[in-house]
């Protein structure tokens, strides 16, 4: 049997562990909302679960855990430069807004 033309399947527990821990994650998720953090603790931890949960599922339910390195960079890093660059806008954004509210007071 040739080696590339094989396919890693996980087992059924593999599987079964991401599920479980998709559900914590999004129990985590829902007990940071109604906990009565406000503002950025709360968006922040929200956003972090989120980010979890999503790498979980584009790494083993869409297999990404077993894909050459080229194509996670190819899937992944478009979507991290363009996190990094909306970061960039956001902290100008305030800068602006700090700034301008500042000269009107």
């Amino acid at each position: 049997m040739d080696q590339h033309n094989s396919h890693h399947q996980p087992e059924l527990r593999v599987y079964l562990r991401v599920w479980l821990w998709l559900f914590v994650l999004s129990v985590l998720s829902y007990l940071v909302d109604i906990s009565g953090l406000e503002g950025l603790p709360k968006w922040g931890l929200i956003t972090l679960f989120m980010l979890l949960k999503a790498g979980l599922i584009v790494a083993f339910f869409m297999h990404m855990a077993w894909e050459r390195l080229s194509i996670i960079y190819t899937v992944l890093l478009p979507p991290a430069v363009l996190l990094f660059l909306a970061a960039l806008m956001a902290m100008e954004a305030n800068y602006t807004l700090v700034s301008r509210l500042g000269v009107a007071n």
